[in-house]
């Protein structure tokens, strides 16, 4: 078995520093109370939510920053709210010493949780 294997957003953060730990824990939290039914699970040895079977949301740390993964849409959808972080197609970064924007976090968590509810309506009709 191989000991370094990430099983779990636990383990996940186990390895991580304390002042990015908490920023990945406030995620985490802020995730489960909005969205205390998406799974916790590590894909692409990210900590990650599903919701309904797909993916909710990644998060991780790097060496100068933390980011979240919410998809590429979600991303475009908020781009004039994003103004100020750096990012990526579907990616958004928190560099080191930048608070994390909860209200804005929650706002991207609840379209991309629509964006799945409504993509499952569509596919069961």
């Amino acid at each position: 078995m191989n000991e370094n294997k990430i099983l779990s957003i636990n383990d996940y953060l186990k390895r991580i520093d304390n002042d990015k730990k908490l920023k990945l824990i406030e995620i985490r939290n802020l995730v489960k109370l909005n969205f205390p039914e998406a799974i916790e699970t590590i894909s692409f040895k990210m900590p990650a939510f599903k919701l309904n079977g797909k993916i909710l949301i990644y998060f991780a740390a790097f060496k100068n920053h933390i980011s979240i993964f919410p998809a590429p849409r979600t991303v475009n959808e908020f781009e004039s709210e994003l103004k100020n972080y750096k990012g990526g197609k579907g990616t958004i970064q928190f560099t080191d010493g930048q608070p994390i924007p909860v209200k804005l976090i929650e706002k991207i968590l609840i379209f991309r949780a629509q964006t799945i509810i409504n993509k499952n309506k569509k596919s069961n009709k």
